[in-house]
């Protein structure tokens, strides 16, 4: 009988792997192999050439809003077209949940992968984020993503 595992489930698998390991205090390390296939484990192989895996970025579970405190100028009219960046990571479901949306609904934003662009890794260390994704609407952050939050920022008059 052969085994035969989707995405999510290796990925729900290597998640668990790197959160177990954290906990533990062992080092979870990544590898390609010949074939471009990417692996994890605890323990680097001795034919391929590993990096130690740094996980610390959790998914929000509810919506937090951040106002810079600034007040915008009063003799500017608003306008619903505030720009929007989200720094996500590609594993997660409400990130993918808030590009469908702005998809849906014709928003245009910018989206930053944390753990694979530079610009994204750079600027969610300057946020102090500990989650994803992070949504900036104008001056205005949201922390994990709510369609009606969301909307109450982005079309405020």
């Amino acid at each position: 009988m052969r085994l035969r595992l989707s995405l999510i489930q290796v990925l729900a698998y290597s998640l668990s792997l790197v959160l177990l390991s954290s906990l533990c205090g062992a080092e979870i390390y990544q590898w390609r192999d010949k074939q471009g296939n990417l692996h994890f484990g605890d323990k680097p192989p001795a034919d391929a050439k590993a990096e130690t895996v740094k996980v610390k970025i959790n998914t929000y579970d509810s919506v937090e809003i951040i106002d810079d405190g600034k007040e915008e100028d009063q003799n500017k009219e608003k306008k619903p077209s505030k720009q929007v960046v989200m720094y996500s990571t590609q594993w997660c479901s409400v990130c993918r949940k808030a590009k469908r949306y702005f998809r849906e609904n014709n928003i245009p934003f910018q989206e930053y992968d944390v753990e694979e662009t530079e610009k994204g890794r750079r600027d969610y260390i300057a946020m102090n984020g500990n989650g994803v994704p992070i949504i900036m609407i104008g001056k205005k952050r949201m922390n994990g993503f709510s369609p009606s939050y969301f909307e109450a920022i982005y079309y405020k008059k």
